[in-house]
C-alpha cells in the first residue's frame, strides 16, 4: 500500500513538471503549496520563493475575476468549479502577465476540502495577435469607420463627405462642435487625405495657453524678447510651414491676437516675439470651436473679418444624442479597443447595459461614451459588460426620469440597430426602464435557481443580467438550495 502510495505521488510530481501549462494549488488559507516548473518558466518565479506564501504578491491591480475563485470554498460553491478567469500575473521581472485560470476544489479521500487547484495558461501569444489584429482593424476603412471616426448615421456620412471635398481644397476649414464629438479627428482626417499628408500637421490648443505665452507659442520669439527669452524659438506657423496647422478652441483667443491671426491668414506672413524680420509660410489652417462664433461675432468678442477668413469650407459635427443608431457602433469599437489594449476578455455589452446607454442624452459625447466604457473595463469581472458597470450617472439619470415620468426618453430598442457582439437576446424579458421590479418575488428566483440546478450563469442569462446581479439578489434575499435546508 506504501509503494503505491509513493509510486502515485512519484508520478503526480513527473506529471506536473511535464506539463506545458502552469499549476498551482493553495490550500485553504490562500497559501501556495504547488508551483510546477511551468510556472516558474512564466514568472519566473521558483517554487523555493513562491510555496508557502499567499497569492496576493502575484496578483497585479488588474486582475479580474481572483474572487471567483476563492468563491470555490464557501460551502454553496460545492461540486463548482471556475473557467475561464482571466487575470494578470506579476512576473519576477515585473512584467503583468495576462493568464487564463481554469480552478476548482481538491478533496482527499474523505472529501476534506485540501485546497483549490489551478491551471494556468499564458495568454500573451494571444494578447499580442489581438493587439496586431486591432492595430490592423483600426486601419481598415469602412462606411462605419471613415479614417479612425465612427460612424454609419446619415448625419455622419455627410460629415465624411465634407471630410472629404475639404481634403481636396486648401480652403481654410472651420469644424463646430460640441465638446467631445470629435473636431480634433476631423481634422486630421484631412490632414491624413490632403495633398499635405507628408508635411508637418501641428496642433495647438488655443484654449489651453494662457495669453501671455499664446503669441510667443504660435509665432515663436528672439533670444532676450522677454524674461526667460534665453534663445530664439521657433512658433508652431513656423514649424508648420508646407503643412496644416490645427487651432482648437479658436474662440478663446484675445482680440489682440484675433489681429495678428487675420494677418496671416491674409498674407502668409508674421514676425517673431521681439523680431523685425518678417517670415513667410505656407501653412493651411484647420481651426474648431465649441462656440457659436457668429454669436461672438454679434456681441463685438470676435472679428467678423477673421471669422470669415476661418469659415471658408465649414463642417458641423452632430451631438451624439442626435445619432443615437451610433451608440452600438461606437460601443463596440471601444469595447474592441479596451479589449485589446488591457487583454481583458470582454466581448460585449448586454442588453439592459445598452438600453440604458441608448437612453442616456451623452452631454459629452463620444468622449463620453469612450470614458464610460473604459470605466466598464474596471469595474466589469464578466465577458459581458451589465448595467451595474456602467458610471454611476448613466443610472441616476435613469432614476430621475423614472421618477418624473420621462419614460420618451427610454429606448430599449434602436430601430435598424445591428446585434452588439455578445448581446443575447434574454428569453426573459426584464423591463428595468419602465420602472417594474425586476423579479415579482423572492420566490420567483428561487424558482429559477432550482430548475437551473443553481447554475447562475444560466439564471442571469434568462433575466438578462450578470451572474454578478444574481449573486447580490441570492445574498439579498438569503436564498438557500434545496439541498441547504
Amino acid at each position: 500500500m506504501k509503494n503505491n502510495l509513493f509510486l502515485r505521488s512519484i508520478s503526480t510530481a513527473l506529471l506536473l513538471e511535464t506539463m506545458a501549462e502552469g499549476v498551482m494549488m493553495v490550500d485553504t488559507d490562500g497559501r501556495i503549496m504547488v508551483w510546477n516548473k511551468a510556472m516558474q518558466e512564466m514568472t519566473g518565479h521558483s517554487a523555493l520563493e513562491a510555496v508557502g506564501r499567499t497569492t496576493e504578491w502575484l496578483k497585479a491591480p488588474e486582475c479580474v475575476g481572483a474572487q471567483q475563485i476563492f468563491s470555490l470554498l464557501k460551502p454553496e460553491m460545492a461540486g463548482t468549479c471556475v473557467t475561464g478567469c482571466e487575470c494578470r500575473m506579476i512576473a519576477k521581472n515585473g512584467e503583468h502577465i495576462p493568464v487564463m485560470v481554469n480552478a476548482r476544489i481538491l478533496r482527499d479521500e474523505k472529501q476534506k476540502v485540501l485546497g483549490i487547484l489551478q491551471t494556468i495558461t499564458d495568454f500573451r501569444p494571444v494578447f499580442n495577435l489581438r493587439q496586431e489584429i486591432a492595430a490592423m482593424a483600426s486601419k481598415m476603412q469602412s462606411e462605419e469607420n471613415f479614417h479612425g471616426i465612427t460612424g454609419r448615421s446619415l448625419s455622419m456620412q455627410k460629415v465624411f463627405r465634407l471630410i472629404s471635398l475639404a481634403a481636396e481644397s486648401e480652403a481654410s476649414v472651420m469644424i463646430l462642435g460640441e465638446s467631445g464629438t470629435g473636431k480634433e479627428l476631423v481634422a486630421s482626417a484631412i490632414q491624413e487625405l490632403s495633398n499635405r499628408r507628408q508635411k508637418p500637421f501641428i496642433k495647438v490648443n488655443c484654449g489651453a495657453i494662457p495669453e501671455t505665452l499664446l503669441e510667443s507659442e504660435l509665432f515663436g520669439h528672439e533670444k532676450g524678447a522677454f524674461t526667460g527669452a534665453i534663445k530664439q524659438r521657433t512658433g508652431r506657423f513656423e514649424a508648420a510651414d508646407g503643412g496644416t496647422i490645427f487651432l482648437d478652441e479658436i474662440g478663446d483667443i484675445s482680440a489682440a491676437m484675433q489681429v495678428k491671426m487675420l494677418r496671416v491668414l491674409q498674407a502668409g506672413e508674421f514676425e517673431r516675439v521681439g523680431g523685425e524680420k518678417t517670415i513667410k509660410v505656407n501653412v493651411r489652417v484647420i481651426a474648431a470651436t465649441n462656440k457659436d462664433l457668429m454669436h461672438e461675432v454679434r456681441e463685438g468678442r470676435f472679428r467678423e473679418d477673421l471669422y470669415y477668413r476661418l469659415r471658408v469650407f465649414p463642417i458641423n459635427l452632430p451631438p451624439l444624442r442626435q445619432r443615437p443608431d451610433d451608440i452600438p457602433l461606437l460601443a463596440r469599437h471601444f469595447v474592441s479597443r479596451f479589449g485589446a489594449r488591457t487583454g481583458k476578455l470582454i466581448s460585449g455589452v448586454s442588453r439592459e447595459a445598452m438600453s440604458r446607454m441608448a437612453s442616456y442624452p451623452w452631454p459629452g459625447n463620444v468622449r463620453e461614451l469612450e470614458n464610460a466604457i473604459e470605466y466598464a473595463f474596471v469595474v466589469c469581472q464578466e465577458r459581458t459588460i451589465d448595467a451595474d458597470d456602467l458610471p454611476g450617472e448613466l443610472s441616476a439619470f435613469l432614476h430621475h426620469t423614472v421618477e418624473n415620468g420621462e419614460n420618451n426618453l427610454s429606448r430599449p430598442h434602436i430601430a435598424g440597430q445591428a446585434p452588439i457582439q455578445g448581446m443575447e437576446p434574454p428569453r426573459r424579458t426584464i423591463d428595468r426602464l419602465s420602472g417594474k421590479k425586476i423579479l415579482r418575488s423572492k420566490k420567483e428566483l428561487a424558482r429559477l435557481l432550482e430548475e437551473n440546478l443553481w447554475n447562475k450563469a444560466e439564471v442571469g442569462r434568462l433575466l438578462g443580467v450578470s451572474r454578478t446581479a444574481v449573486w447580490k439578489w441570492i445574498e439579498k434575499h438569503g436564498i438557500k438550495s434545496a439541498s441547504e435546508d
